[in-house]
C-alpha cells in the first residue's frame, strides 16, 4: 500500500513547503497559548490560577515531545521514502502530522473558553480539520513521508487530544468543586 502511495504522488516540493509552512502555523497557535498562560500566570501569581485549557495542555505536549523522541531515536520502525542529504532518515509517525493534530485538536477543545461566539467557534473547527487533513495529505503527497506514517501521526495525534480532553475534564470538575 504504502508503495502504492508513494508511486501515485512522488516527490513534490510544493507540498513539503506547505506543510513545512503549516507546521510554523501550528507552532504560532502553540505560542498563543504559552503566552496567555505566562501572561495569566503573573497575572494571577499562581499556576493554580492559569485556564485549565491551557495547563491542561502541558501533559499531552510532554507526551507528543516523548513520542518523537521515542522514534526518532530509539524504535526507529521505518525510514523515509526518499533520502535526505543522502541519509535515511526515521519517518514513523510523521512529526508534522502528529504536531499538528495534537495542537489543532487541543485547540479545538479549548475554543469554547476563548470565542464566545458559537458561529465562530465552528467555522474555527472545521478550519482547524482542514488543516489537520492537509498536514497528514501533504506530508504523502511530499513523498516525506509514508501512508502509514502520516497514519501513525494521526492515531497518536488524536489520542493526545483524548488525555488532554480527560485531563481538562478532571481539573474542570476538580476546580468546581473544591
Amino acid at each position: 500500500m504504502n508503495d502504492i502511495v508513494f508511486s501515485f504522488f512522488g516527490v513534490n516540493d510544493f507540498w513539503k513547503k506547505v506543510t513545512d509552512m503549516l507546521l510554523i502555523a501550528t507552532f504560532a497557535v502553540l505560542a498563543i497559548f504559552v503566552v496567555t498562560g505566562l501572561v495569566q500566570l503573573i497575572k494571577r501569581k499562581s499556576l493554580k490560577k492559569v485556564d485549565p485549557e491551557i495547563t491542561a495542555m502541558v501533559p499531552s505536549l510532554v507526551l507528543m515531545a516523548a513520542i518523537y523522541v521515542i522514534f526518532e531515536k530509539f524504535c526507529i520502525l521505518n525510514y523515509r521514502p526518499i533520502l535526505i542529504d543522502g541519509v535515511a532518515e526515521s519517518s514513523f509517525p510523521s512529526t508534522h502530522t502528529l504536531v499538528a493534530v495534537t495542537i489543532f485538536g487541543m485547540t479545538m477543545l479549548a475554543l469554547s473558553k476563548y470565542v464566545k461566539n458559537k458561529a465562530a467557534r465552528v467555522i474555527l473547527k472545521v478550519v482547524l480539520i482542514a488543516l489537520m487533513g492537509v498536514m497528514a495529505f501533504g506530508r504523502v503527497a511530499s513523498g516525506m513521508h509514508w501512508l502509514t506514517d502520516a497514519l501513525g501521526g494521526v492515531v497518536f495525534g488524536a489520542d493526545l487530544v483524548l488525555v488532554y480532553g480527560i485531563i481538562l475534564r478532571f481539573m474542570k470538575e476538580h476546580r468546581k468543586n473544591g
